[in-house]
């Protein structure tokens, strides 16, 4: 018997994940450190609106998630963002970073949690 409510759990999560981030850290700045980050890998000068731009970004990939079109390009997209993202984070600003091993791992499972959507929704008779 198939669960009908864990797709759109994860649907959902995964948006809230993307939302947070975009809106709270980064649009409305209430996590500095965000803009710290990116200070430090793009300069002083162009760190806060580069974040909003990001933030801004981050909210667009939430409404995608929740939109459910094109959900491997879409899963492909949100992987490449975390990796980038984590790459340039840990080379430039791993002292800004709270726990760089955690964030990996949360944002593998993350990654994970969005291709298994993107995958059951290409596959026959999944909802």
């Amino acid at each position: 018997m198939k669960s009908s409510w864990v797709l759109p759990a994860v649907r959902y999560g995964i948006a809230a994940v993307w939302l947070f981030f975009g809106l709270f850290a980064k649009v409305l700045g209430l996590i500095p450190r965000h803009r710290l980050i990116v200070a430090r890998v793009l300069g002083e000068r162009l760190s806060g609106p580069v974040t909003k731009a990001v933030g801004v970004a981050e909210i667009l990939v939430a409404i995608w998630v929740v939109s459910g079109r094109a959900p491997i390009l879409c899963a492909s997209a949100v992987s490449l963002a975390l990796v980038g993202m984590n790459t340039v984070e840990i080379a430039k600003a791993r002292d800004l970073l709270l726990s760089p091993g955690w964030m990996v791992f949360g944002n593998a499972l993350l990654v994970a949690a969005i291709w298994m959507l993107a995958l059951s929704a290409a596959s026959p008779g999944m909802p």
